[in-house]
């Protein structure tokens, strides 16, 4: 029950931070949270743990916030500034892959040695260079469908009451692309098959329940657009 409970914390904690980080920072805080989203979930999803009986990846919901900001900027902004966003996913993932792979190349001192925090560090970020891959073939098809999806379905249910139907039917079947890809390229003979089938079950019907659960956060952060409530151009 530990686990349960600490992934809905988590994910509570990922929303409404990316709902203050907006209404304090505006359109800039989101940009500002793509880069922390993609850089967390591709560090958490090399760990693996039970959620309610089956193996699972995490980095699910840090993913799936990333969903619910270019969500939110077509919604408030349009469809360029969401693709802008993924622009900046791409090259954070990027940079932090390239960097950390130089650092954990340094040969450490004997004091960080005998502890073994170098080595743990090191075997995450080694690891990385698979999962960045993954990650971006997954991330750049995934939220490229979502961005036009939500577009394709807000030009057809334009009302703000309908903000339902384009976010969840974009996200659905971008979250759906992006766990295949992701999956297929990530985790194929890492683990066994079965290990692997359960990871993408599990995976995606966590997302499914993130990207349900993040709707009300599309009407709160379209809600504080509206009633000039977001602080927008503010850094500081």
């Amino acid at each position: 029950m530990r686990n349960e409970l600490l992934w809905g914390l988590m994910l509570l904690v990922n929303f409404f931070s990316i709902i203050f980080i907006y209404k304090k920072f505006g359109k800039l805080g989101l940009f500002m949270w793509v880069p922390i989203s993609s850089i967390l979930a591709n560090i958490q999803v090399v760990l693996l743990v039970n959620l309610f009986g089956f193996e699972t990846t995490l980095g699910n919901i840090m993913y799936a916030g990333g969903f619910l900001v270019t969500d939110i900027l077509s919604e408030n902004y349009g469809e360029e500034e969401a693709k802008t966003a993924v622009k900046l996913g791409f090259v954070s993932m990027i940079v932090t892959a390239v960097i950390m792979k130089i650092a954990v190349s340094f040969i450490p001192s004997a004091v960080q040695e005998g502890i073994g925090n170098f080595q743990s560090l090191k075997m995450i970020f080694d690891f990385m260079p698979r999962i960045l891959f993954a990650g971006l073939v997954a991330y750049g098809v995934s939220q490229r469908h979502d961005v036009w999806a939500y577009k394709f379905w807000r030009d057809r249910f334009p009302s703000k009451k309908h903000i339902w139907i384009r976010n969840n039917f974009s996200t659905l079947i971008s979250q759906l692309i992006d766990n295949l890809i992701f999956t297929s390229i990530a985790f194929a003979g890492v683990y066994p098959l079965e290990v692997l089938v359960e990871i993408f079950i599990v995976t995606y019907i966590m997302k499914v329940i993130v990207a349900t659960l993040d709707t009300p956060f599309v009407y709160l952060a379209s809600y504080l657009k509206e009633n000039k409530k977001v602080s927008e151009n503010v850094l500081v």
